[in-house]
C-alpha cells in the first residue's frame, strides 16, 4: 500500500504538495469514496483511483515539454471562466502533463509541463531558487535608483523580494518605454509585474526568455517542443544546485 499523494505524483498528475490539495478540494476518489485523509494509502495495481472522474493509470513516461506561450491562455489545465488554457497548444501530447510554474494571462514566453511530479516541484519550491529570466517593457525610462531598488529587493505583502539580477537594455532617455531583463529566484504571485510597479515604471508586456538553463530564442510563439535529455538533465542539476550548496544543519 502506497499513500495517495507518491502515487498521484508517480502517475505524473501532480507533485506530492498539489495531491494533497487535490485532495483536501475532494478531487480524488478511492473505489468511488472521496478521500481528504492525507494518510490514506492505496494499491494502485487493485484500487479504483480517480482525480476529478479521471481513472488514474500506471506511471506514464516522463514527458517534458516546453512551450512558447501566447498571451490570452490561463496556464492551468483548465478554466472556470472557459479561456483558453495553454493544453490547447499540445495537440497530439496524450500524457496528462501539467505546467511547472505560471505565466499569467497577458504574459508571454517559456514555460515548462510535464507528469514528472518530483521535478516539477524542485523547480518550483522557493528554496531551490531557481531562476527565471523576463524581457519587462515598462513604462518611462528606470533611473539607476529604480534599478538599484529592483535589484536588492522590493516589500511586496509585507515581504522583501529576494535579490535579482537587473539590466536596463536601452538607456536612451528619448525612448518612452524602458525594456528590462530581470531575472528572479522565487516564483510569487505576478512578482515581475508587482516589483515594476513598486518602482513606479508598470510593466505593459511581459516576456518570459529563460527558465533556469532552458532557453530557446527560435520556439515560435505557440509552439512547442520535447525537451533533449541534456536538457532535462540541465533542468535536475539545476533543481538541486541550491540545496546542495547550503551547509548542512548543526545538530544540537
Amino acid at each position: 500500500m502506497i499513500r495517495l499523494q507518491k502515487i498521484l505524483s508517480q502517475a505524473g498528475i501532480a507533485s506530492r504538495r498539489a495531491a494533497e490539495k487535490l485532495m483536501a478540494e475532494g478531487r480524488v476518489t478511492v473505489n468511488g469514496t472521496t478521500i481528504f485523509e492525507l494518510g490514506t494509502k492505496a494499491d494502485p495495481a487493485a484500487d479504483d483511483i480517480r482525480v476529478d472522474g479521471r481513472r488514474v493509470k500506471s506511471a506514464e513516461r516522463p514527458r517534458y515539454i516546453l512551450l512558447n506561450k501566447p498571451r490570452g491562455y490561463v496556464t492551468t489545465r483548465s478554466d472556470e471562466k472557459r479561456r483558453k488554457t495553454v493544453l490547447d497548444l499540445l495537440e497530439g501530447v496524450r500524457e496528462y502533463v501539467y505546467p511547472v510554474g505560471r505565466l499569467d494571462y497577458d504574459s508571454e514566453g517559456l514555460l515548462l509541463l510535464t507528469n514528472d511530479g518530483d521535478l516539477a516541484a524542485q523547480l518550483t519550491h522557493p528554496s531551490h531558487q531557481v531562476d527565471r529570466t523576463y524581457e519587462a517593457r515598462v513604462a518611462g525610462i528606470p533611473d539607476e535608483r529604480a534599478l538599484e531598488k529592483l535589484r536588492k529587493g522590493v516589500p511586496l505583502d509585507g515581504r522583501r523580494t529576494q535579490p535579482a539580477d537587473v539590466i536596463l537594455v536601452n538607456r536612451d532617455r528619448r525612448d518612452a518605454d524602458g525594456v528590462l531583463l530581470i531575472t528572479i529566484r522565487e516564483g510569487r504571485n505576478r512578482q515581475v509585474r508587482r516589483m515594476c510597479e513598486a518602482v513606479g515604471h508598470p510593466v505593459q508586456r511581459l516576456r518570459r526568455t529563460r527558465f533556469g538553463p532552458i532557453g530557446d530564442r527560435k520556439l515560435a510563439v505557440g509552439g512547442w517542443r520535447d525537451l533533449s535529455a541534456q536538457e532535462v538533465a540541465a533542468l535536475r542539476r539545476a533543481a538541486s544546485a541550491h540545496k546542495e550548496a547550503r551547509p548542512p544543519r548543526q545538530r544540537a
